[in-house]
């Protein structure tokens, strides 16, 4: 199943469990976090993983050579 069917199930499920007639709100609603969260999770991780290298490249070359003081 893609995210944006199981997005949708979820947010009907919770929509559904509160009372309302419909939970086709909830299910438009989970299908379009769904697939901002597919395009969102992705920059936020590689965004982490570069920042994760950028410092521990700078960490590195502050011991091999010595801190730089500016």
């Amino acid at each position: 199943m893609s995210a944006t069917t199981i997005g949708g199930l979820i947010g009907g499920a919770i929509d559904s469990m509160s009372g309302d007639d419909s939970a086709a709100d909830g299910a438009i609603y989970g299908a379009i976090t769904a697939n901002v969260l597919k395009v969102v999770a992705p920059v936020v991780v590689t965004y982490a993983v570069g920042w994760a290298v950028l410092r521990g490249a700078t960490e590195l070359k502050d011991r091999v050579f010595g801190k730089v003081e500016q």
